[in-house]
């Protein structure tokens, strides 16, 4: 791989409104009451890095299987992926889509950049009741636009020296 070719990180976070407590500051002695959402409604979000640009490509699917990631990657039309061994990312189908594929080790999710992303994107959504799983999609959309834009946090979060190197 060259480095004139868009190599991408990529991998998909699961979102929906089945709430997540997440640690909030208060008075001591005072007992916090976090409002808990309990509804079985999901998508899930498809996220690629490239590192070399310091960007962020996103897209929304349904489902988290060949059919549903296939078309993503077309648009993106990216020479190479670098991803988990998820089933739908080793599908035969999914080779025929015209990218190298790299697969990362196993059970190392500290390899791939998306999951700093995640990491970062999940402490700003989560502990938050949303109206609809539509409006809790436009949160993440505003937060992945304000993190594309800042190039500086961005590659704080995703431009390790090692991975640029390698």
């Amino acid at each position: 791989i060259n480095p004139s070719q868009q190599v991408l990180f990529s991998d998909e976070m699961r979102f929906g409104l089945w709430g997540q407590v997440r640690r909030r500051w208060g008075l001591r002695g005072v007992k916090i009451i976090q409002p808990i959402q309990i509804e079985f409604a999901w998508e899930y979000l498809v996220l690629a890095v490239d590192v070399r640009r310091c960007q962020l490509h996103w897209a929304w699917a349904k489902r988290m299987n060949q059919s549903s990631l296939m078309p993503i990657f077309e648009a993106w039309s990216p020479d190479a992926v670098i991803w988990d061994g998820a089933s739908a990312h080793r599908g035969k189908a999914m080779g025929e889509v015209g990218f190298e594929r790299l697969f990362l080790l196993p059970y190392s999710p500290e390899l791939n950049p998306c999951e700093r992303v995640f990491e970062w994107l999940r402490a700003r959504i989560e502990g938050e009741v949303y109206a609809t799983l539509q409006r809790k999609r436009c949160e993440i959309e505003h937060h992945l636009r304000r993190l594309n834009a800042d190039k500086g946090h961005l590659k704080s979060l995703i431009g390790w020296a090692w991975i640029q190197d390698a």
